[in-house]
């Protein structure tokens, strides 16, 4: 009986340790988190040409307008987001993956390491070294985490430009790009579409890996026809101006059938990017 039972001790053991395999964990270096969750259905994909509202004002919810409503990942509620969804509209959940944000919950979780320089014009804020993805793979994971536990459809990542910016880290394209696809890799296993902000540069490697994309300024600034790639693969892709730069008629006037013709949506915003907004006619 002794010998039976130790075999029995033995092949449970086993077992677990296979089973302790299978799940996710760090790769180890700069490997990524596994993503383990498996999503009950394709994720949401928008349509190109959709409405869109961009309100990372953190001041409550605004109210139901668009069919595409971008809104922070903390500040939301999941009783936001459903109502959101009572209305007819999907939700974004805006992760600022590429610099770190003193005032977030998660703060102390980043370490000393993987924090650059100061992004300019936000003091609160530095500049990541996403290099690290085995440091920045678990924080950024719980985030897309929080955002399915909330009901969001899909997840805009922020500042995943470092290769064009001082970061205080010598960071490549391909570095930004690999680390895109890490993130994007987990959220789709969280059953959420990707975004993809700024960034055009990425778009050649990376259109067939995020669902659609967020420009800033990319009229005022004329490179709105580097996002060729995602257009040619008819996915939604929203041009942000600003009216500290874009007057409303230029506006209306030049921008909006600029981007009619693309099949871009277009928006006038704020920088304090609150619920104001203007749309094209």
């Amino acid at each position: 009986m002794r010998a039976n039972a130790l075999c029995l001790a033995y092949f449970v053991a086993a077992i677990a340790l296979l089973a302790a395999c299978g799940t996710g964990g760090t790769t180890g270096g700069t490997g990524a988190l596994a993503p383990t969750p498996s999503p009950s259905a394709p994720w949401w994909a928008p349509a190109p040409g959709s409405s869109f509202q961009y309100d990372l004002s953190e001041a409550g919810l605004p109210l139901p307008g668009a069919s595409i409503e971008d809104i922070d990942w903390e500040a939301t509620t999941a009783s936001e987001v459903a109502t959101l969804h009572a209305a007819g509209a999907h939700a974004v959940c805006y992760v600022d993956a590429g610099s770190y944000e003193n005032w977030r919950p998660d703060a102390a979780s980043f370490p000393a390491v993987v924090l650059g320089n100061t992004y300019v014009g936000y003091p609160n804020e530095r500049w990541l070294d996403i290099r690290r993805i085995d440091l920045l793979a678990p924080i950024m994971d719980a985030r897309i985490a929080t955002c399915r536990a909330k009901g969001f459809d899909g997840v805009e990542f922020d500042n995943v430009d470092g290769y064009d910016n001082n970061t205080g880290f010598p960071l490549t394209l391909q570095d930004d790009e690999n680390y895109l696809a890490n993130l994007a890799a987990f959220a789709h296993a969280n059953g959420l579409a990707v975004g993809l902000k700024n960034a055009p540069e990425m778009l050649p490697a990376m259109a067939s890996t995020v669902d659609f994309a967020i420009n800033e300024s990319c009229w005022a600034q004329g490179w709105c026809a580097q996002d060729a790639p995602l257009r040619a693969q008819h996915k939604f892709i929203v041009d942000v101006e600003y009216d500290d730069v874009t007057s409303a008629t230029q506006f209306t006037s030049t921008f909006c059938p600029a981007a009619a013709a693309l099949g871009d949506t277009t928006i006038l915003k704020h920088p304090a990017l609150d619920a104001w907004i203007l749309t094209c006619p």
